[in-house]
């Protein structure tokens, strides 16, 4: 078939085909999700949701609609991804509005454009509906602003979702080390401590500060501050755990002074195994 003949058959399935929403559910606080996203919920017929979706905004969702739990955690997968996409490919094919329901925004680190991609050569019709990342709204409710005229005017946002000792990493973590004045570590916890050997061995000191942010803008939400040189035996003693953004920089200074305009309900503080504060 030509190129003329394939695009007509794309169009006219795109006519039979209901659309696909990826839609981002934010850091987890139900009120941090657009005004968009809650309408898609409200209105949808099919929602393909994440592990990472808070309660509280799954509990948005058209009760008519059907609920799919495609949610991807460390040793636990509900749906491989290719299966999730041609999840995605067969309900637009039978329903007007499929949404795929995914933590923080689907563009960042959340395999959106991959999910996108598909989605167009398959001919479905797609949109996409952003939401706040949780690299930004973790440290936030943190008390740690990413950029501060006096500490940071530069940031730089990666995941830390690699194998260690992998033979090609993808992350190139010297040059972030030497380029960029705030850090922020998606995914990062289960190899932090080679994370943490890669900044160190690129000259960046090891009493840098770092914060980690766990279960970032929920109720439950932890924190545990320390530096490069002590972080990963504070994580030992305090057996913290993902989901959590990382933060490192001079801007994590900030947290001690900002992080009490929050209520104390909403967070607990582990900062634990220093010797003594940072300053």
């Amino acid at each position: 078939m030509n190129r003329r003949g394939t695009e007509e058959v794309k169009e006219a399935r795109k006519m039979s085909l209901g659309k696909v929403y990826l839609v981002g559910a934010g850091p987890g606080d139900p009120g941090l999700m657009t005004l968009k996203g809650k309408a898609l919920l409200e209105c949808a017929d099919v929602v393909i949701y994440d592990a990472l979706v808070s309660p509280q905004i799954l509990a948005v969702i058209n009760p008519q609609a059907e609920r799919i739990d495609a949610g991807k955690r460390k040793g636990r997968h509900s749906l491989m991804q290719d299966e999730t996409t041609q999840l995605m490919i067969e309900k637009a094919g039978d329903n007007a509005i499929v949404v795929r329901l995914k933590g923080g925004d689907p563009f960042i680190f959340g395999r959106g454009g991959e999910e996108m991609e598909e989605l167009v050569k398959a001919g479905v019709s797609v949109e996409v509906v952003p939401g706040v990342t949780s690299g930004i709204a973790a440290p936030a409710y943190a008390g740690i602003p990413l950029t501060h005229r006096s500490y940071s005017s530069s940031v730089t946002f990666v995941t830390g979702h690699e194998a260690a000792g992998k033979y090609r990493a993808e992350v190139n973590w010297q040059a972030i080390a030497r380029g960029s004045e705030t850090i922020v570590v998606y995914m990062g916890i289960h190899n932090l401590p080679y994370i943490i050997g890669q900044l160190t061995a690129a000259q960046l000191s090891a009493e840098t500060p770092i914060a980690l942010v766990r279960w970032g803008t929920r109720p439950e939400q932890e924190e545990l501050i320390g530096t490069l040189g002590t972080i990963v035996e504070q994580v030992e003693v305090a057996g913290f755990a993902a989901p959590a953004i990382a933060v490192i920089g001079n801007v994590v200074n900030l947290h001690s002074i900002l992080s009490g305009s929050r209520p104390l309900s909403h967070t607990q503080d582990l900062r634990i195994g220093l010797e003594k504060p940072v300053s």
